[in-house]
């Protein structure tokens, strides 16, 4: 029991001594800086946020259709929202298996289908925002060392993985563990490893995560700064890349430390950096709870035990071969 609940309260607290960090050394200036806010472009972030989960959710909804699952638009949007959602809460992302369980739960894929979604979404997210941050990266000067490498390795290993796919082909095997996993390879083949599908996913991809970007725009002109563009895009980058690593639950606290490193080292005073990165990560985390909890009551009072069982007990390996 303690260590289940060290597994939440120790990345929390992980995370409220970043925020906390980062609010104390510049709360002077972060109070004058809130003053002159124009409120007219917070309800322009909020609906902007709101339409880029749509889209990920018409993104998810095709993924699931190249695995030959069939699903409405409101019902993979809420799916998403729900277990994004959930990862606000738990540690290292385990709120990504509500969504498997919700497949399971209507019938509607296999626990090895929804993993396979899973992988092939965030595949395309981690390499898609990579490239963004390579396209950003000649336009903004004095940069650290470590931003390419860290953009790099996304890049690299994505295509490292898609040349492995395709050079496996269909294998077979006696070991029901091996057999596991070249069926979940196969599937994440047949989603993502086609001309229709590299073309969908990967143009919706670009599009949400402009989208996301574009909040962040938003909020800097919201605090009436002229930040360059270029200088937006690779702070969400970073951020995001950073956010990946499942150090805090949602990335909260890494996530707005490498927005607001980004934006300083670009020329943006400390105060006004700090406060744009927590208002822009603050409107995103507060879009996805209010959709979660309409997800909740979309779904009803079912989700509510798998939401539970994602950190409770996972997701086990005799379930992953189950049809």
């Amino acid at each position: 029991m303690w260590r289940k609940v060290s597994a939440v309260v120790i990345p929390t607290l992980i995370a409220c001594g970043i925020l906390a960090y980062m609010l104390w050394r510049v709360w002077d200036d972060l109070v004058i800086t809130l003053v002159h806010a124009d409120p007219l472009y917070l309800a322009v972030a909020v609906l902007v946020c709101a339409i880029a989960w749509i889209m990920r959710g018409w993104r998810y909804r095709s993924i699931l259709g190249g695995l030959a699952v069939r699903i409405a638009l409101v019902f993979s949007t809420a799916c998403i929202l729900l277990s994004q959602t959930a990862n606000l809460i738990v540690p290292a992302r385990l709120g990504d298996l509500v969504r498997i369980f919700i497949l399971k739960h209507e019938d509607l894929a296999t626990y090895s289908q929804g993993v396979s979604s899973l992988v092939v979404e965030r595949i395309f997210d981690v390499v898609t925002i990579a490239l963004l941050g390579l396209v950003a990266l000649p336009f903004v000067i004095e940069t650290p060392e470590w931003f390419l490498p860290l953009i790099a390795v996304p890049i690299v290993g994505g295509a490292v993985f898609a040349a492995f796919l395709l050079l496996m082909g269909d294998r077979h095997s006696e070991n029901r563990y091996l057999g596991i996993v070249y069926g979940m390879l196969a599937e994440i083949r047949a989603a993502s490893l086609n001309a229709r599908a590299l073309l969908v996913l990967g143009a919706s991809s670009i599009a949400i995560w402009l989208a996301d970007i574009l909040v962040c725009a938003v909020v800097v002109l919201m605090f009436g700064e002229s930040i360059p563009f270029m200088v937006v895009v690779l702070a969400i980058v970073i951020g995001n890349l950073v956010k990946a690593v499942p150090i805090t639950p949602g990335g909260v606290g890494t996530y707005e430390f490498a927005l607001a490193i980004t934006f300083e080292l670009a020329g943006t005073a400390p105060a006004t950096a700090t406060v744009i990165a927590v208002v822009d990560h603050l409107i995103k985390n507060l879009v996805t709870l209010v959709g979660g909890i309409g997800s909740l009551y979309y779904f009803g009072d079912w989700s509510v035990h798998l939401m539970k069982r994602s950190f409770h007990e996972g997701l086990s390996r005799e379930e992953l071969r189950e049809p």
